[in-house]
């Protein structure tokens, strides 16, 4: 069931948090953590791909491509359009990402897919690829009968929220090991960066639920082919 309350006010929530979240990740690594570089002797900095790409593309730019059909007022084709293409940039985004950290632990000879995190990583990715390549021959291009498109509508959509929160709980989990990490060695644990990471996944989780929040609310107008499937 759908809550009985306008999506849109959840939606411009989801747009501020989107701001700041993208600032604070900026601000952990461009201020405190030296910056980002695809080649670099000092191997952190490529590691500071990973969390700025994974949070400003799998979860905020893949937050926004899901809220896209109770956001915007603007014609079906379109909006379908705009969730299609956000979530495809999402998806690279999340991929380049996820190759900064294997080529981050390859260069430093640091062992791959060893934590809960990267498990859970891997899973959302192919998770999501596979989400969207459904979506796509099904809904887009070549496309599928009515019959079909309205039986897999719930599903699909059910899936991805599925797929999103696990992408959400992943990135809160990553904060966490990054932070231990770094306390571990040396860092002060009620130091600025500290609360600023705490703070930045504390954010992510927030901006998860209002995105969740959107997508069970009331849409601006009925879309047969929109977030409405869950009601």
């Amino acid at each position: 069931m759908a809550i009985a309350v306008p999506a849109l006010p959840f939606t411009f929530v989801v747009h501020a948090l989107a701001v700041i979240g993208a600032v604070f990740v900026l601000v952990w690594v461009l201020h405190f953590r030296g910056g980002i570089a695809w080649e670099a002797t000092n191997k952190s900095l490529i590691f500071n791909l990973h969390p700025v790409l994974m949070l400003i593309g799998l979860i905020i730019i893949g937050g926004e491509a899901i809220i896209s059909y109770k956001s915007l007022i603007w014609r079906k084709e379109v909006k379908k359009l705009i969730h299609l293409v956000l979530h495809a940039i999402a998806l690279i985004l999340g991929c380049i990402g996820i190759y900064a950290a294997f080529k981050y632990h390859n260069e430093s000879s640091i062992a791959n897919l060893y934590s809960l995190h990267s498990w859970l990583g891997i899973s959302v990715i192919v998770l999501y690829g596979i989400q969207w390549i459904y979506g796509f021959l099904l809904f887009f291009y070549p496309g599928g009968t009515d019959a079909l498109r309205s039986a897999s509508l719930p599903w699909h959509v059910l899936f991805g929220l599925f797929v999103y929160v696990l992408a959400v709980a992943t990135a809160a989990i990553g904060f966490l090991e990054k932070l231990t990490f770094l306390e571990s060695s040396g860092l002060a644990k009620y130091g600025s960066e500290a609360l600023l990471v705490n703070f930045t996944a504390v954010l992510t989780i927030i901006y998860g639920a209002f995105v969740i929040l959107s997508v069970s609310s009331q849409a601006p107008a009925e879309d047969d082919y929109s977030y409405s499937a869950i009601e």
